[in-house]
């Protein structure tokens, strides 16, 4: 069975974009979820582990109603100890970084609007099993009056 890439965004444009990269980058190596919520993405996470399907990468907004990027990262990583993710935001505080990093398996944060190839380059960093730690970009320096995500270079 195929592992699953869930990608998690309260706005549909931004899901469909994901979804459309992600299968130019990688055809049919992985299938591609998406949810419009921290609770619709519990509930597909749910869905493919009774399937026997893995998340491998999860790739998130951090502002949604109801539950965050970063708690939802942990949420799932209590779980999945191998998950990985990835948060797409315009905001996030540096309390929130941390504890995903430290308990959501969170790897990078970029600031929307994003470059594709800086994005590209995470998404692959984050499915390298040999990859380090969080990656806060390349290139593009600390984002000022944000938080801990940083800018992805152009």
């Amino acid at each position: 069975m195929k592992e699953a890439i869930l990608c998690v965004d309260d706005e549909a444009v931004v899901l469909l974009s994901l979804k459309m990269e992600l299968r130019l980058l990688f055809g049919q190596r992985y299938s591609y979820e998406s949810a419009l919520s921290g609770s619709e993405a519990e509930e597909i996470a749910a869905e493919l582990e009774r399937e026997g399907r893995s998340i491998p990468l999860v790739i998130t907004d951090w502002l949604m109603p109801g539950l965050r990027g970063d708690e939802l990262l942990i949420h799932l990583k209590r779980s999945r100890p191998g998950l990985r993710g990835i948060i797409i935001t315009g905001n996030m505080s540096d309390e929130s970084f941390e504890a995903a990093r430290a308990q959501g398996g969170l790897i990078a944060c970029v600031r929307k609007p994003w470059s594709q190839a800086e994005l590209n380059r995470l998404i692959l960093a984050a499915l390298d099993t040999g990859g380090g730690g969080a990656d806060k970009g390349s290139g593009g320096g600390e984002a000022g009056g944000g938080g801990a995500c940083l800018e992805a270079s152009s």
